[in-house]
């Protein structure tokens, strides 16, 4: 797609180009934004390596005024792949992404869940934010939390961090952007922790196969994303481990994918 530009409450002006790798896990593709503030323009999360969205990125960015940098919130190779094409092309510029800092008009905030190097950029005034959230809130659908030491907790902790921020619109890294951004994050935890209260009451009532478990508790997630829901369940499984909240004859199986707390 060519892109098109989104109307933002912050003193900017952000476009969207979409990148051409729809799947059920990237829903219509990745978006890549194109912030233009102040006369310098950034790109956050380039997408794919695919040389024509890079060269689409490259031509708005110039069109905007002056290229000044990329920005990446997390490096899952759909959002990060052409991040090193596209600083060349934009003649070296510098990429901000966790662990590398560098001056930008972005708020920037770690947030871990999705990814341990997740990032999410803000401009505006906390209650008149613009939040480009990456893939910690999805335009449609939820995100998966992979497990692996605790990263439902932490996914948990970025969303109320979030949450403290308040902020107006979200400008997803897939789907379409989200107005009332504050209600979005509050409904997206609201629905990590319904998942965790039917999952509690499943086990509760001795449902421990894991199909079942899913059946029950996932029964809403359709055949496409049945495999991303495995991965979920075991999130929460690993969450309710790590804080001593699993049946004790919940064995073996489901303790094979985390490292065990001492």
């Amino acid at each position: 797609m060519s892109g098109r530009e989104v109307a933002v409450p912050a003193d900017a002006r952000v476009w969207l180009i979409r990148a051409h790798n729809p799947s059920p896990m990237t829903l219509s593709g990745t978006n890549s934004w194109v912030v233009e503030v102040g006369g310098s323009v950034w790109v956050i999360d380039p997408g794919p390596d695919d040389a024509g969205h890079v060269d689409r990125l490259a031509a708005k960015a110039r069109e905007l005024g002056t290229p000044a940098g990329v920005a990446l919130t997390h490096d899952h190779l759909d959002h990060s792949a052409g991040v090193e094409l596209l600083a060349e092309t934009l003649g070296g510029v510098p990429v901000l992404r966790y662990g590398n800092t560098v001056a930008s008009p972005f708020a920037v905030r770690h947030t871990p869940g999705h990814a341990a190097d997740h990032l999410v950029f803000w401009i505006g005034a906390e209650e008149q934010a613009t939040l480009f959230s990456g893939d910690l809130v999805l335009g449609q659908s939820s995100t998966i939390v992979p497990p692996g030491g605790g990263t439902l907790i932490a996914y948990l902790e970025s969303l109320k961090q979030l949450a403290a921020i308040g902020p107006s619109l979200i400008l997803p890294g897939h789907g379409e952007p989200i107005e009332d951004g504050a209600a979005a994050v509050v409904a997206q935890r609201e629905h990590r922790l319904r998942r965790e209260a039917d999952l509690r009451d499943a086990l509760a009532e001795r449902v421990y196969d894991r199909e079942a478990l899913l059946d029950r508790v996932w029964s809403d997630v359709p055949d496409s994303l049945r495999i991303a829901a495995h991965v979920t369940m075991q999130s929460h499984l690993e969450k309710l481990d790590l804080e001593n909240d699993l049946p004790e004859d919940f064995e073996p199986e489901g303790r094979k994918s985390w490292q065990h707390r001492p």
